[in-house]
């Protein structure tokens, strides 16, 4: 009896034995696994050069809501407890897409009025220095510092997005006496917009100003008043034939009214307007019942500036006439480095083509009717393809896409939104040889070889290099093909 115990005491100690080595191995492994995939990580990384910035998605705006019967003193409204108000955590929505007008300070509206003033007609045609992806003198050399405050389409960092916006509070109270007295009452609805973020990028004041106040006052007729916040009237000038035809009422300055203790009435007033896509309106997602298109929304801007194309030439009815082009020259950042051969390729193609870059001196009016005279809008990626809107339903938008898999990005930003528009839409996508990156780096670098690793290794190294630090050279054999279907489409 003491031997079997003795023995089986000798095999529990074996297999105890053997399964603590067996742990002790597998632990070893793990802990030389983990130091290899960190020496990776740290050499990939060590690849790039670090940037501050990362892409966090673009803010997002709260429903519209409408209010009856409510009263406004500033930035507070106060709403009856029986009128089909805005929900509680509706409430908490609006106000924590805004940050506090209590603040209101002079280096404030200093600050906005010196960075909206660069939205000058040069960023319009595709010199975007407001934008966030913005440089100031480049030079092919990896150790340039290039500073960044927006991606082209999307948003920059979300803080500083809402750093520019002041909140509207919602207060709901049980009877009318419990609200302050109404100063001065008008008997239209009114709407609260915001004009913070990233408004004075010429792409951002369509996307997230122009574009959702006309999916949600324009179905009024006109008959609305607009309660502004954080409002600069050098910004809301420059666009008045727009809000000329949104509101046959005067802009109100909320803040001013917030100052001076002005409480306004309205029967119905909507605050949280918005849009559910970038540069483009989708109806089934529009819950203002308008069921307006992007097609409505260029046809309402050809109204406003009195634009006289509605349409682009049709070359089957019009024998030996040149379509005209536009081509959109950028001097910053991802500049078309052989512009001049670009265009000569598409005047041999058969167009009349226009090169539009510098600081022209015509107006913003003149020029929104000068682009309504083309038909085709060549021009790399960038905020200056803005101005397709003012194309007649129908002409061409040639987008030239940098290299660094941006493909999705140009999809979102214009390609899309081309196609709502009813222009026809043609994208030519830079390859590694046609990119002064591949001077930069070589074609053995990952930059190069491998772009879906530089978007892995984060945001700051797609904008400082792919949108910020790179310039495309067209190879003119493969982009004709690309001028051939852009006629094709206006036969």
């Amino acid at each position: 009896m003491r031997r079997g115990e003795s023995k089986a005491a000798t095999r529990g100690a074996n297999r105890s034995s053997s399964s603590s080595s067996w742990k002790s191995r597998y632990i070893g492994y793990g802990l030389v696994l983990g130091f290899v995939l960190m020496l990776l990580y740290l050499m990939v990384n060590a690849q790039f050069s670090n940037s501050p910035n990362a892409y966090l998605g673009p803010a997002t705006t709260s429903k519209t809501e409408s209010i009856p019967a409510t009263t406004y003193q500033g930035n507070q409204a106060w709403q009856e407890d029986g009128s089909r108000g805005l929900e509680e955590g509706h409430r908490e929505e609006v106000a924590s897409t805004q940050r506090s007008t209590g603040q209101r300070q002079e280096k404030d509206d200093e600050s906005e009025k010196q960075r909206t003033e660069k939205n000058s007609i040069e960023e319009q045609l595709g010199n975007d220095r407001s934008s966030n992806y913005g440089e100031e003198g480049r030079q092919s050399e990896k150790k340039d510092t290039i500073e960044f405050s927006e991606f082209g389409g999307g948003t920059d960092d979300f803080n500083n997005y809402l750093d520019g916006l002041k909140p509207v509070t919602v207060r709901s109270v049980p009877n009318p006496e419990d609200a302050p007295p109404c100063t001065t009452r008008l008997n239209v609805p009114a709407m609260v917009i915001e004009l913070g973020g990233l408004t004075g990028n010429y792409w951002h004041d369509f996307t997230d100003v122009l574009v959702p106040l006309f999916i949600g006052a324009r179905r009024f007729g006109g008959e609305v008043q607009l309660l502004v916040v954080n409002l600069l009237p050098f910004w809301v000038d420059k666009y008045r034939r727009i809000f000329s035809q949104i509101s046959r009422h005067d802009i109100v300055d909320l803040e001013k009214d917030d100052d001076r203790g002005v409480v306004r009435c309205y029967p119905h007033v909507v605050v949280g307007y918005g849009s559910r896509k970038e540069f483009t309106i989708d109806p089934s997602l529009d819950d203002t019942g308008g069921g307006y298109t992007m097609v409505n929304f260029t046809e309402f801007l050809r109204q406003s500036y009195s634009l006289p194309r509605d349409r682009p030439i049709k070359l089957g009815t019009n024998h030996g006439a040149r379509p005209r082009m536009m081509i959109l020259e950028r001097t910053n950042s991802r500049k078309l480095m052989n512009l001049p051969e670009v265009a000569a390729a598409a005047r041999a193609a058969g167009f009349e083509v226009t090169v539009a870059g510098g600081r022209p001196t015509s107006t913003y009016d003149e020029f929104a009717r000068e682009v309504n005279s083309y038909d085709v809008m060549v021009g790399v990626h960038g905020a200056g393809l803005t101005n397709c809107v003012f194309l007649p339903t129908g002409a061409v938008l040639l987008q030239i896409v940098p290299y660094g898999r941006l493909e999705s990005i140009a999809q979102t930003d214009f390609g899309e939104p081309a196609r709502d528009m009813g222009l026809r839409y043609i994208e030519y996508d830079i390859a590694a040889d046609e990119s002064s990156l591949m001077d930069v780096f070589g074609k053995d670098h990952p930059m190069i070889k491998d772009p879906v690793a530089v978007h892995l290794s984060g945001w700051g190294n797609v904008a400082e290099w792919y949108l910020g630090k790179q310039d495309v050279r067209v190879n003119i054999e493969r982009f004709r093909p690309f001028l051939t279907q852009a006629l094709e489409h206006l036969q």
